[in-house]
């Protein structure tokens, strides 16, 4: 049972590792799928040359990352032709993703039949959300109709966080209390207690929560019947608006961090707006968790800007002395998974590098051991 393979289909791009035991044999990505002179036509000639390319003797499995598993999935699957129907049934609740990871689930089934395979939902993780995190407070019938409730994303990688800094500290997983803050082009908190996810800012789809490289975060509904009455945006263009053209791209013109700082750091008045509105966000969900947990252990950042973005880890935390959050600057300089804050500091504050493909394989092995 140790090789596996995992697949993590994105809209766009292919990321791939094959795992024995936990060493990785074998990873890449491949990306610009479907676009003009880029690279393979569709999903599923990328995963079947993935497949043709790698030497899948021994294989016990294959791990696939699917984004919505809505209400129906609270923990990995086997694949079989009902959890494939189920998952076709919530593409509208994850247009761009899940017909993406369909694509790579019949590729590899088609490919491998005798392969026992495995659907991984980036939703799951927060099936533990109380009832009260997780209901939007709109007309019942109508929110239980329309499936309209708090998901959850980027599971997978708070799972994986939140574990990783347990074993950091030298904790049991189960007695730690955990914000994690997984940043990326997309970005989301989450609070962890025990394990277990007690509140996240993404909800039923991930447009909600943070500033992100293009999405808004949080925004009063108004401001999207505002733009259709009085604008005379569609629906598609508002959508596009929020999703694609928003966040930091929408302030500064760039999505990505470093250019922000870099801007920000020569004086640009955009881009420093863009960072303070950015980190201003970051502290007020940190402050909101610490309230819930009533007691927090770590607060651990993750993801590309939470990994390798000094700045805007000390600028988050910046005016939370008072409740134990401190980031130590030497610390907070250094590289790969660490302790940042001071020695004797009441929260820990950790960066860590999350690794989603590695917690797919193992909820990939533990499905499989159960299966005997």
């Amino acid at each position: 049972m140790s090789r596996i393979l995992v697949l993590n289909c994105g809209s766009s791009s292919v990321k791939y590792r094959l795992y024995d035991g936990e060493q990785v044999r074998d990873k890449g990505t491949v990306e610009r799928i479907g676009e003009p002179g880029g690279g393979p036509a569709d999903h599923e000639t990328a995963v079947r040359e993935i497949i043709e390319r790698l030497d899948l003797d021994g294989l016990a499995g294959i791990g696939h990352r699917v984004v919505h598993g809505g209400r129906r999935f609270s923990a990995p699957v086997l694949i079989d032709a009902g959890v494939i129907a189920a998952i076709e049934d919530l593409v509208p609740l994850a247009p761009l993703h899940n017909p993406a990871n369909l694509a790579g689930i019949r590729v590899a089934r088609e490919a491998l039949p005798d392969t026992p395979q495995v659907a991984v939902f980036d939703t799951a993780f927060h099936h533990t959300l109380p009832e009260a995190a997780a209901t939007y407070a709109i007309d019942r019938d109508t929110a239980e109709r329309w499936g309209i409730r708090r998901y959850g994303f980027h599971g997978t990688s708070h799972a994986y966080v939140s574990r990783r800094t347990a074993e950091l500290l030298g904790r049991p997983y189960a007695e730690l209390n955990t914000i994690t803050l997984h940043l990326g082009n997309g970005a989301s908190a989450c609070a962890v207690r025990g394990g277990r996810s007690v509140a996240t800012s993404m909800g039923m789809s991930p447009l909600e929560g943070l500033v992100m490289g293009t999405r808004s975060g949080d925004l009063d509904p108004t401001v999207i019947f505002h733009l259709r009455r009085e604008a005379g945006m569609g629906v598609d263009e508002i959508d596009d608006l929020l999703n694609h053209r928003s966040g930091l791209l929408g302030l500064t013109g760039v999505n990505d961090m470093r250019e922000v700082l870099a801007r920000r750091d020569a004086g640009d008045p955009a881009a420093t707006l863009a960072f303070d509105v950015y980190r201003r966000r970051i502290t007020g969900y940190v402050g909101a968790y610490y309230a819930l947990l009533g007691r927090v252990d770590a607060v651990t950042f993750t993801a590309g800007v939470g990994e390798h973005a000094a700045p805007v880890r000390a600028a988050s935390l910046a005016g939370l002395e008072r409740l134990g959050i401190a980031v130590d600057p030497t610390r907070n300089d250094g590289s790969g998974d660490r302790v940042i804050s001071p020695d004797g500091a009441e929260v820990t504050v950790c960066a860590v590098n999350t690794d989603e493909e590695r917690e797919i394989a193992r909820e990939t092995r533990d499905v499989l051991g159960s299966l005997g």
